[in-house]
Formats: structure tokens, sequence, C-alpha cells
């Protein structure tokens, strides 16, 4: 069986907060070459595979890689060494409220997200209720998606993303935001996304959502991979580590 995310030799590099530009000759220099002033590297040498329905929670303390390994999996980032190469469409609740446009209403909205990830018409006007349900917007649904609180937006957001049928979810902190009750509606989605045998991908600072839902871990610390094995084991290496 084909791996659902292979990640080999992975590496990027930012310059003061964002990604340095190439120039062209820089294209056909080594790396060692195209190293610059202010340049460091968010990752480096990151190798691992995962494979159809498992769960993993990437761990580590802020600023050492996770989001960016996430943004790569997903896609929206690329790398400047090594490669990443996913068998299969991602559901990606990261940066969550992204891609929503501010003068669309929730409806226009709704259609326009769904759609772009790949969903029909057919199968949006099926789900739509059921979306705005989950979402709690019900009587929402003409507003302009700017006048909506963070709240709404967020849950928005996820009963969108958490609809479609892609194998690999996505997960960047969204169960951070949100009141109990929702939290609460997020956890019982990803548990059914899982029991579906979905493979998840979940970076949190949250060690007991990572115990629930995960049952590998990849510790990352200065832009390398400490550790991968039993989310048990990582946890307790990030904690010991953490607390030396």
């Amino acid at each position: 069986m084909s791996a659902a995310i292979e990640v080999s030799g992975l590496g990027v590099r930012f310059r003061r907060n964002r990604r340095g530009r190439r120039s062209f000759k820089d294209l056909f220099s080594g790396s060692s070459r195209r190293s610059r002033p202010g340049e460091f590297w968010a990752l480096r040498d990151v190798t691992f595979s995962v494979q159809p329905g498992e769960s993993i929670g990437v761990v580590g303390r802020n600023g050492q890689g996770k989001s960016t390994l996430l943004r790569l999996v997903a896609g929206v980032l690329l790398p400047d060494e090594g490669a990443v190469e996913v068998n299969g469409g991602v559901a990606p609740l990261i940066e969550i409220t992204g891609g929503f446009v501010g003068d669309l209403t929730v409806r226009e909205n709704v259609r326009l997200t769904a759609g772009l990830h790949g969903m029909s018409r057919d199968e949006v006007a099926r789900r739509y209720d059921d979306i705005i349900a989950f979402a709690e917007l019900a009587g929402f649904e003409d507003t302009p998606y700017k006048h909506l609180s963070n709240g709404m937006k967020v849950r928005l957001a996820f009963s969108v993303v958490s609809q479609l049928d892609e194998p690999i979810l996505l997960v960047d902190e969204v169960l951070a935001v949100g009141d109990k009750a929702f939290r609460d509606k997020c956890y019982k989605r990803i548990d059914e996304l899982l029991a579906e045998g979905r493979t998840l991908f979940f970076v949190s600072h949250n060690e007991r959502d990572l115990r629930r839902f995960c049952t590998r871990g990849l510790y990352l610390d200065r832009g390398a991979l400490v550790l991968d094995g039993p989310i048990v084991d990582v946890l307790d290496r990030y904690n010991a580590d953490y607390n030396a």
C-alpha cells in the first residue's frame, strides 16, 4: 500500500520572517552557495512517511517548524530541499478562515469554498443544510461574511472543510478556537472521520488532544526531526526536554 504522505530530505528556509527570494542564478547553485546572511532553515533534512489511516501528532515548541511542515504537506508552501509526496486529496483545517470572501454572503461562501475544494454543485446542495446546521448559522445565510463574529467564521470554516471527502485531514490548532460546546462538536466530527479510516496530521500544543486523537508523534526541535515514535513516548521526551 502506498504511503499517504511521503517526506524525504525536506528543507525550507526563511529570511527575516518571510521567504527569501531566489535569483535565477540561485536555482543552479548548491544549497551552501545559496545561503545568504539573515537566512535560517525552518526545517532541514526531515524524512518520514505516513500510512493511510494513521493519526500523527506534531510536537514542538513555538517556532520549531510545526506549522511550516503542515503547510508544506498541504502544498501551500514549496520546499527549498527535498520533496513531499501526498497520495490523495487533503482537507486543510489550517489558517482556517483563509479563502473566504468578506463581501460574499454565508451562502455564497459555502458554495464557493466547497467548490474550490472539488465538491460538485449537486454535492454542495445536498450537504448545504448540514453545513449550516453544524456551524449554527441558520438565519445568517444571507449575511456578508465580513459581518460575522470571529467565532462564527471559525464555525463556518470548520463545518465546510470537515464535510470534504478527502482522505487526509490536516489540522492546525483549530480546536483551540471557539467555546466548549463547539469544541465538543469538533471532537465528535474528527472522531467520525477517523472511524472512516481518514489519515490525520495534527499540530497542537494541547497534550490532551494529542493523546486523544493520535497514536504516533513527530517531535521537531530547531527544524530537525528529533523523534518519530508512539505519541506517548514522543510527549514524554518533549516534556522532559522542555522541563529540563
